[in-house]
């Protein structure tokens, strides 16, 4: 229930301008968030030294939406967070069922769900948050088969 609120919460002040645009030290974002996510026997494998620029709060949601999504829908095992070279960005990739490719758009829409518990919102929040800094988002297959989030046009 208080994710629930959490996420709503996310989704009503996504419109709003990001509050406190400061650098963040990426590797120490994924350990804050990772502690804030129910994660059970799943392993979290983070290699990266970056800084971005962001709303420190906002990319732990970011995270920590990426993070619970590849726990509860994608059933991983594993999670991997690591560095791209270009557009100083980083990837979210997990072992799990991952999203089939016609999915792969409508899962940032609000309400769009593969679990009748689901509230449709976490990756909702995801885009909306990363529009706001005006990043940019994809996804694809990951090397283990699952889904792996790109994210670029960070600036450090």
């Amino acid at each position: 229930m208080a994710t629930l609120v959490d996420d709503l919460t996310t989704l009503a002040r996504a419109d709003e301008s990001l509050i406190d645009v400061e650098r963040v030290a990426l590797a120490e974002a994924v350990d804050t968030s990772w502690q804030n996510v129910e994660t059970a026997s799943v392993e979290l494998v983070a290699d990266t030294a970056r800084t971005v620029r962001a709303d420190e709060g906002q990319l732990h949601r970011v995270l920590e939406n990426l993070f619970r999504n590849a726990v509860t829908h994608g059933q991983a095992d594993t999670i991997i967070v690591g560095e791209l070279d270009e557009d100083a960005g980083f990837f979210v990739e997990d072992d799990g069922t991952g999203i089939p490719p016609p999915d792969r758009d409508a899962i940032f829409e609000r309400g769009y769900t593969t679990d009748d518990t689901g509230t449709g919102v976490g990756l909702a929040i995801v885009r909306e948050i990363v529009d706001a800094h005006d990043w940019e988002i994809t996804v694809r297959e990951g090397d283990a088969g699952g889904a792996r989030f790109e994210i670029v046009g960070l600036s450090a």
